[in-house]
């Protein structure tokens, strides 16, 4: 009998890695379906667990405030990137998982989503707030394309939330203005998303593409995996729309963009410095990428070569490039600290955000938003 026990315990065990690997032999046509699973590290930052250490690295777990640990903030010179001795300057902070998916608004401002709150914020230079969408279910990353249309990616509720309507909140991409209305929160097979969409970027064309875990594409017939095997998190185009990034732990990966949906050419593009994972990603008009990570944002010309980093007051999660003329880098730090430098813990994830801005050489594309 305990023989027999043993045995269904380590079948049940084995069955997720069994199915997985059966769903990604079987070629693009089974991967219609949700068979795309995250693991355990990418599970637990499915569910926001970004907290105020490294970027992406795991969750926060609530307990005695650790230690600060000194950064080195001196910033050295990055030709066309950033000048010597540059500051940081910190903007905004709020407690909660606060602000996330940072992109440029039209005006110089930035828009942030936050997700606790089923907020898209507004932000300027000086930290003044405003509301730019309201009642924004669950909204935890934000795109915009050519034509300037907003798209958010919503998130089903963490466990220990305390919204009244909680069980109505869904997997879903979305286009938020204009005008409001549903890309997709279905798999193609019509089956509910299963999946809490991380970060995204909008195409052009109607549709998305976003991250968690594996690479997926968001269209009117619901959303399909169109790369696994990777574990992605960051997510941005070439300035010219052709060439698709993504973070790949630590590495970047490039695809060539066919179509709406439609990538080839997956190949290794570039690598992080060693132990850092990438996040937020952003490219400059000279087809620069920015990556953000826990010692910065680290910076890759667009052949791939790795041209430094520009040290951040804390871990980072999102970066884009705004003010008037797009010259100056925003970032998003994981975590906020109260009057007394004691770590913010809000909300289901026990954690805060901090919005800096630095001024630098480079300048952010023209023609998109991001």
């Amino acid at each position: 009998m305990r023989l027999k026990i043993v045995f269904v315990i380590l079948s049940w065990l084995s069955a997720p890695a069994f199915f997985l690997g059966r769903a990604l032999a079987q070629g693009p046509a089974a991967r219609q379906a949700p068979t795309c699973m995250p693991t355990a590290e990418q599970a637990a930052q499915a569910f926001g667990a970004r907290g105020g250490g490294p970027a992406g690295q795991g969750q926060q777990v609530p307990g005695p405030a650790a230690q600060p640990v000194p950064r080195n903030l001196t910033i050295t010179a990055i030709p066309g990137v950033v000048a010597a001795g540059g500051k940081w300057t910190k903007v905004w902070q709020e407690g909660g998982n606060s602000a996330d998916g940072i992109i440029p608004d039209k005006d110089g401002s930035v828009l942030v989503a936050q997700e606790d709150y089923d907020t898209v914020l507004k932000i300027d230079a000086n930290g003044e707030t405003s509301v730019a969408v309201a009642d924004a279910k669950g909204v935890g990353a934000l795109s915009m394309d050519r034509q300037g249309r907003l798209y958010g990616a919503h998130r089903t509720e963490r466990p220990g939330s305390t919204k009244p309507d909680k069980e109505w909140i869904v997997n879903a991409i979305t286009m938020l203005a204009p005008e409001r209305m549903t890309i997709a929160d279905k798999w193609a097979n019509g089956t509910t998303l299963t999946v809490r969409p991380n970060d995204l970027a909008a195409d052009s064309h109607g549709g998305a593409y976003f991250t968690l875990g594996c690479l997926y594409y968001a269209g009117p017939k619901g959303v399909t995996v169109v790369a696994d095997n990777i574990r992605t998190n960051g997510i941005a185009f070439s300035p010219d729309d052709r060439i698709l990034y993504v973070t790949n732990g630590g590495s970047l990966v490039a695809f060539d963009v066919e179509g709406p949906g439609m990538l080839t050419n997956r190949r290794d593009f570039a690598m992080l410095s060693v132990g850092s994972n990438g996040d937020g990603t952003a490219v400059d008009s000279k087809g620069r990428l920015y990556v953000s990570s826990n010692p910065g944002v680290q910076v890759f010309d667009k052949t791939g070569k790795y041209l430094g980093v520009i040290p951040t007051p804390r871990g980072i999660i999102s970066v884009a490039f705004a003010g008037p003329d797009k010259k100056t880098l925003f970032v998003i730090g994981g975590g906020a600290d109260d009057e007394n430098g004691q770590p913010i813990r809000q909300g289901p994830q026990q954690t805060a955000a901090t919005i800096y801005k630095l001024p630098v050489i480079a300048q952010g594309l023209k023609g998109r938003a991001k």
